[in-house]
């Protein structure tokens, strides 16, 4: 018995077309050229959720680098004196406390002082 698979084609190049939603010209309407898109999107998705982890802490480096000149200290004896002190701040924490509220790392800086 012969199996036709005009269904099944049919079902997998609709599921192509609905991910290239948003794609223009030939990227939207050839099946080829849509499903090339995709792996090449999929591969800048993987890539960029890496760089983005990178990309955020190089942004709390530079606002703690910032903050601590503004009080008197460089980032790496900032670091340096956390450790000595044993004071167990985190970069993210550290950054939040650099932009939001000033004064109380200021407090910190004084302490590692």
């Amino acid at each position: 018995m012969r199996v036709k698979r005009g269904v099944t084609s049919h079902a997998k190049h609709k599921k192509v077309i609905a991910q290239t939603k948003g794609m223009i010209k030939v990227r939207r309407s050839s099946i080829k050229k849509a499903r090339e898109a995709l792996f090449k999107a999929w591969s800048y998705q993987y890539r960029d959720r890496r760089n983005k982890k990178r990309d955020i802490r190089r942004l709390w480096i530079i606002r703690i680098g910032n903050a601590t000149k503004i009080n008197g200290l460089s980032y790496s004896k900032f670091t340096a004196g956390l450790k000595s002190k044993k004071i167990e701040l985190d970069r993210k924490i550290l950054a939040e406390l650099a932009v939001n509220q000033p004064d109380i790392f200021a407090r910190i800086v004084e302490k590692v002082k």
